[in-house]
C-alpha cells in the first residue's frame, strides 16, 4: 500500500520478515521421523529379508530422506519418491577422463525424492485419482565448445544447449527420451518468473537402451500429498491457506517498528535558547509567551491497537496449522493457552498434544503407504536385476511394517503398571525389554543378556546341589 508513497524506502529498510512458517512446517516432522521409525519384515533378525530391508534403509538414509521430505511438502503440498537400481556414486566425471570405476562398488537399490515440479502423471481414463503413466521431464543445460560438450568450459567461445528429459515411468518398464529444446524466454503471468522452450527433434539419450525393464508391476513413482481431498491427486500445502496472515503479520510488526523509529525522538519545544536548540537530537520549536504551544498526536492507542491485533493475527497462524504455541517452549501472544508441562500423567499430555498429534497422523497416512511401497520394489529390483549373477543370494521380497512413534514422551512406569493390572503377570521379557529401551535388534540383544549372565556367573559362581545332599541323596 506504501510502495508508491515517499515511505516506501525507509519502509523497505524496516522490513522484518517473520519466518514462521519453517517452525510450523519442521515440528511436524521431528514429531514423526524425530524418534526413527522401526522397518520389519516380521521376521527374525537375522533372517536375509529384514538384513536387506534394514540394510536399505539404512543405504538410504530413509529417516533423514523422511524428514527433508516432510519439510519441503508442507509448502509445497507434493512429494515424489522414486526407486531405481543403480550405483550410488555418480562415476561419470572418471570415465570423462578415462579412468575406470572403482572394482569394489555394486549397483544397489536407491530411494530417492524427486522434485515434483517435475513430475507429470497421466491420469487413467475417467479417474482423478489413477494413473495410466507417471512422467518426470527436466531441462537440461550443456555448455559446448567447438562442438564438443565439456564439462567445465570458459571463454566467449562456448555455447549453451538446451535438453528435455523425460522418464517415462510405465507399470512394469520405463521409457527414456530426450529433445532439443529452444529457450522462449520468461513467462511472469503469474507473478514469478517461469522459464519457457521450444521442443524440437528428438535427439540421442546416451544410454544403452531406451526401454529398461523394472520386474516390478508397478509404477516405481509414488506421490505423496501433505493433505488430500478426493476430487484431484494434488496435494494441499499447509502454508497456502495462512499466506495472508503471514503477510499481515510481517506487514503489522513492520508498522510498528517503523512507528516506534518515528517516534523515538519527538519533537521538542519550549523557550528559544540560541544556538543551544543544538542539543536536541530531533527538531526543536521555539515558543514565545504570547505565543500558542504546539502540539502533535500521539500513538499510543494506534500502538496499543496494533499489538492486540498482533496477538490475534499470531493466534489465528497456530490455530490453522494445528499447533500449540507452547509446543516451542515460549509464548509471544496473550492467549498463551499454558506451556504444556502442567500435567504428569501421559495421558494428560496427549490430550494437550492432541492437535499436532492428529495432523502428524493425517501426514503419516500418506507417507506410510508410500515408503512401504517403495521398501517393497527395493527388494524387487535387487532380485530382478541380479537374477543368475554368481555371489548374490537371493531372498523372498517382504512387504514391510513401519512401527512409526508420535515423539511425545512416555511414562514408561505408567505404561508397565497399566499392564501390570490388565493381565496380573509379566508382560515383557528380557530380550524384549533390551531390544525396546536401548532400541537395538534381537541380535545385539542376546549379546547383552550374555554379558549379564556371565556377570552373573562371575559374582555368584556355580553351586552343585548335590552338596546339599549328606547321604549321597538319600534322606
Amino acid at each position: 500500500m506504501l510502495k508508491d508513497t515517499p515511505h516506501a524506502k525507509q519502509l523497505a529498510k524496516l522490513y522484518i520478515a517473520v519466518n514462521l512458517a519453517d517452525l510450523l512446517l519442521t515440528k511436524p516432522a521431528d514429531l514423526l521421523v524425530g524418534e526413527p521409525p522401526s522397518y520389519e519384515t516380521g521376521l527374525p533378525d537375522d533372517s536375509i529379508e529384514q538384513k536387506r530391508l534394514s540394510s536399505i534403509v539404512e543405504e538410504n538414509d530413509l529417516n533423514q530422506l523422511l524428514h527433508e521430505m516432510t519439510i519441503a511438502n508442507g509448502y509445497r503440498g507434493d512429494a515424489a519418491l522414486k526407486v531405481y537400481y543403480a550405483y550410488r556414486n555418480d562415476f561419470s566425471e572418471l570415465e570423462t577422463i578415462g579412468l575406470p570405476k572403482p572394482d569394489d562398488v555394486k549397483p544397489e537399490p536407491i530411494i530417492e525424492s524427486v522434485d515434483p515440479s517435475q513430475v507429470f502423471p497421466e491420469l487413467s481414463r475417467g479417474s482423478k485419482k489413477r494413473f495410466k503413466a507417471i512422467n518426470i521431464a527436466w531441462i537440461e543445460t550443456v555448455e559446448t565448445k567447438a562442438g564438443v560438450i565439456q564439462s567445465f568450459t570458459t571463454g566467449s567461445d562456448t555455447k549453451k544447449e538446451y535438453f528435455l528429459n523425460v522418464e517415462r515411468h510405465l507399470p512394469g518398464v520405463i521409457v527414456y527420451k530426450r529433445y532439443k529444446v529452444e529457450s522462449k524466454g520468461v513467462d511472469t503471468t503469474y507473478g514469478v518468473p517461469i522459464p519457457t522452450y521450444t521442443i524440437g527433434e528428438e535427439v540421442d539419450t546416451g544410454r544403452e537402451s531406451n526401454l529398461v525393464m523394472t520386474g516390478v508391476s508397478d509404477f516405481l513413482v509414488r506421490l505423496v500429498p501433505y493433505k488430500s481431498v478426493d476430487e484431484r491427486w494434488q496435494g494441499i500445502s499447509g502454508i497456502e491457506k495462512m499466506e495472508s496472515l503471514l503477510a499481515a503479520i510481517n506487514d503489522r510488526l513492520v508498522q510498528i517498528d517503523y512507528i516506534l523509529w518515528k517516534h523515538s525522538d519527538p519533537t521538542a519545544y519550549g523557550p528559544d535558547l540560541g544556538e543551544d536548540e543544538t542539543r536536541f537530537s530531533g527538531r526543536y520549536i521555539p515558543v514565545g509567551k504570547e505565543e500558542q504551544t504546539p502540539g502533535y498526536m500521539t500513538w499510543n492507542s494506534q500502538l496499543d491497537g496494533a499489538f492486540k491485533e498482533l496477538d490475534y493475527l499470531l493466534g489465528l497462524v497456530y490455530q490453522k496449522s494445528e499447533t500449540p504455541q507452547w509446543l516451542f517452549g515460549t509464548t509471544i501472544s496473550q492467549d498463551k493457552g499454558g506451556t504444556g508441562t502442567s500435567h504428569t500423567d501421559s495421558g494428560a499430555i496427549k490430550a494437550r498434544f492432541m492437535p499436532i498429534i492428529s495432523k502428524v497422523k493425517r501426514i503419516r497416512n500418506h507417507l506410510d503407504k508410500a515408503v512401504r511401497d517403495c521398501l517393497y520394489f527395493a527388494q524387487v529390483i535387487e532380485n530382478y536385476a541380479n537374477e543368475g549373477v554368481e555371489g548374490f543370494v537371493s531372498y523372498e521380497p517382504v512387504y514391510p511394517t513401519i512401527h512409526w512413534k508420535d515423539g511425545i514422551p512416555r511414562d514408561e512406569k505408567e505404561l508397565a503398571e497399566i499392564m501390570q493390572i490388565r493381565t496380573n503377570k509379566p508382560t515383557l521379557d528380557v530380550q524384549s525389554a533390551i531390544k525396546k529401551l536401548d532400541e537395538v535388534n534381537d541380535m545385539q540383544a542376546k549379546t547383552i543378556i550374555e554379558r549379564i549372565d556371565a556377570d552373573e556367573t562371575r559374582v555368584n559362581g556355580t553351586v552343585d546341589a548335590s552338596i546339599f545332599n549328606t547321604d549321597g541323596g538319600a534322606k
